[in-house]
């Protein structure tokens, strides 16, 4: 799923507790069956399609927010990449950093 929103490779995500995270203005909502079985919720803005960030219904103490709408993007920095195992042949892996073949256990 994360192919198709980011058009090709993978979305690249950072992980917050939902109470650290102030929102601001309208999004809209697009709810999906993750493989896990977990309904997840995808926000977007409704006027240009930027995507935001996503919640698991399973997890609602978590908020995983697109890295590239933070204001400082330097704030994090990848830990880890999932879903190897559905990349394709051409996708960009940083070498340094661990590489998880599908979905790891949550986080908390």
């Amino acid at each position: 799923m994360c192919q198709y929103l980011a058009a090709g490779n993978g979305t690249v995500n950072t992980c917050f507790p939902s109470n650290a995270i102030t929102i601001e203005g309208q999004l809209a909502d697009y709810s999906v069956i993750a493989d896990s079985g977990n309904v997840m919720h995808r926000r977007f803005c409704p006027k240009c399609g930027t995507q935001m960030f996503s919640e698991a219904e399973a997890r609602p103490h978590l908020i995983f927010v697109r890295s590239g709408t933070l204001d400082d993007r330097e704030l994090a920095k990848p830990s880890a990449t999932i879903w190897v195992s559905a990349a394709p042949t051409w996708a960009c892996m940083d070498e340094s950093i661990p590489r998880i073949e599908g979905q790891p256990p949550p986080v908390a």
